[in-house]
């Protein structure tokens, strides 16, 4: 109410944006203005309030995504075997990596989701996120598959949903998929069935890729969107070591390859290609291009014999912005490893 206030914080206005007289202030300049005037009246802000308004302060954001299969988190939280210390050791790293989005396959929770000890071990690690759990519920097996995302509470509240993509049953009720979608844009976070050995369930796998392919169209058509998971597909024979070994292994066979090109041929961009192109073994000294390694071979990592079977994907539009896409070291752990996504919008 102050008239030199007043006259001080129109001429702001007038400065922030030249559209003042014909449109409305574009959101970033908007959030310049609130800013300014923040500052200028020294109105105390929470911290979580301040460091919305600092992120959207230009009009560029830069955003951290990670995505693993972590095959049971119930046991990484609260196992006792040796392996169990490896996937703890890993989702601290992740932790301390302080990602806006953690997408976890294969969590094998409970049924009725995280119990207090793994809710306990997840807010001490992850403080200041948001969790969005999935777990497989009858008919499907109890225990088996899931999936969760963490998200920071400073990002705008996502509208969370549970699609169910008219998969052949019980996959819909196997906790596969989470979707968030933010003003900008789509996280979905997938776990895709396997095959199976003899691949007993590959027709199965085949009508899955088709809904799924689906679901993400109808997503695209919607926003930008960047899907992350566990695929169970290695596209080319540059996806894994010993392609003619594994011809007709679940996860190398014609079909599943051919279905997972025809998502790509819909819309989408590999992120890793994107930025590495076709690489072979490693994309950088030491570095390997592979996300899995067999469990069952125990010099897999060592020797560098893995497949590329999960993924960052985004809409073709935004596969410009991705500036990184690349697994993580999980020091000795065998099986999934982690994978980063790094872009600006």
């Amino acid at each position: 109410r102050d008239p030199e206030m007043s006259r001080g914080l129109g001429d702001v206005y007038k400065r922030q944006s030249k559209y003042y007289t014909k449109k409305p202030l574009k959101s970033h300049c908007l959030i310049k203005f609130v800013i300014i005037i923040i500052e200028k009246l020294r109105i105390p802000l929470s911290h979580s309030s301040l460091e919305i308004l600092l992120k959207n302060k230009g009009t560029i954001m830069n955003y951290k995504f990670i995505s693993w299969n972590i095959d049971s988190l119930n046991a990484a939280l609260t196992g006792t075997s040796e392996r169990a210390a490896l996937s703890l050791a890993v989702v601290k790293n992740l932790a301390q990596a302080q990602p806006d989005v953690l997408a976890i396959q294969e969590t094998k929770l409970p049924s009725t989701g995280p119990k207090k000890a793994h809710l306990e071990v997840l807010e001490e690690l992850f403080k200041g996120y948001k969790i969005v759990w999935r777990s497989s519920v009858e008919p499907a097996r109890k225990g088996y598959s899931g999936t969760m995302i963490l998200y920071k509470e400073t990002l705008p509240e996502p509208v969370i949903t549970f699609p169910e993509i008219d998969a052949p049953e019980p996959m819909d009720a196997e906790g596969r998929i989470i979707t968030l979608e933010f003003p900008d844009f789509f996280v979905t976070t997938v776990y895709t069935p396997n095959a199976q050995e003899g691949l007993t369930r590959l027709d199965l796998r085949g009508i899955w890729d088709d809904n799924y392919r689906n679901y993400l169209t109808s997503l695209d058509a919607q926003k930008p969107v960047f899907a992350c998971g566990d695929f169970n597909a290695a596209y080319t024979e540059i996806d894994l070591a010993n392609p003619r070994g594994n011809h007709n292994s679940a996860g190398f066979t014609d079909q599943e390859r051919e279905k997972f090109g025809q998502l790509l041929e819909a819309g989408f961009t590999d992120t890793f290609r994107q930025l590495h192109g076709q690489v072979e073994k490693f994309y950088e000294e030491g570095r390997s291009i592979y996300t899995w390694f067999a469990q069952r071979a125990k010099t897999s990592k060592l020797n560098n014999s893995g497949w590329r079977i999960d993924y960052w994907l985004v809409s073709n539009r935004l596969a410009q912005a991705v500036k990184v896409s690349e697994p993580l070291d999980s020091g000795e752990r065998l099986d999934h490893v982690p994978i980063l996504l790094e872009f600006e919008l």
